[in-house]
């Protein structure tokens, strides 16, 4: 049977992995150049996906939200110089996101989140997996976007291309 919160996850690995191995083919100057989007450059959106994803480890390791925003809050305005790096940046989280998933016997289990933005909520680790996935496609779109506004073509990345990719590999 399949575990659909690290399906998912192995998605959103791909789907990173995918995007940043397009913008790998351009300029390197892509990642610097001045975008009137949701972020000023890719850099900051990609820094902004990490970030989230970090603070996201964080609270599904055990540290509180309010906590794990603060300690990933430097990361959001962190901009990397150069594809090679987010990808290898990307690539240590997934690896530590894969040490936790096998180690979680039940991924139904319930936390009471205290979210600094929204309030306190019982929620399952399952729906924070899943949330990550989903901010990461959100603004995977917006990098696609961006691409575009720049002259260049993005690269598909949807839910319905990994079905048909090999899985991905463990780190």
């Amino acid at each position: 049977m399949t575990n659909y919160p690290i399906e998912m996850f192995n998605y959103h690995t791909w789907a990173n992995q995918t995007i940043l191995g397009r913008i790998k083919e351009l300029p390197p100057s892509v990642l610097s150049q001045k975008v009137n989007s949701s972020f000023p450059t890719i850099a900051h959106a990609l820094s902004h996906i990490h970030a989230v994803d970090q603070m996201w480890y964080l609270v599904l390791s055990g540290t509180a939200m309010p906590e794990a925003f603060q300690a990933c809050m430097p990361l959001n305005s962190k901009v990397l110089l150069s594809v090679d790096e987010y990808i290898d940046t990307f690539a240590e989280l997934s690896k530590r996101y894969n040490e936790w998933f096998q180690h979680q016997t039940d991924l139904e289990q319930t936390i009471l989140l205290d979210n600094p933005f929204a309030g306190i909520r019982e929620t399952s680790l399952s729906e924070m997996v899943l949330h990550v996935v989903n901010h990461g496609s959100y603004h995977r779109g917006n990098v696609s976007t961006m691409l575009r506004q720049l002259g260049h073509a993005s690269i598909m990345n949807d839910y319905s291309l990994f079905w048909y990719q090999e899985p991905v590999q463990s780190f």
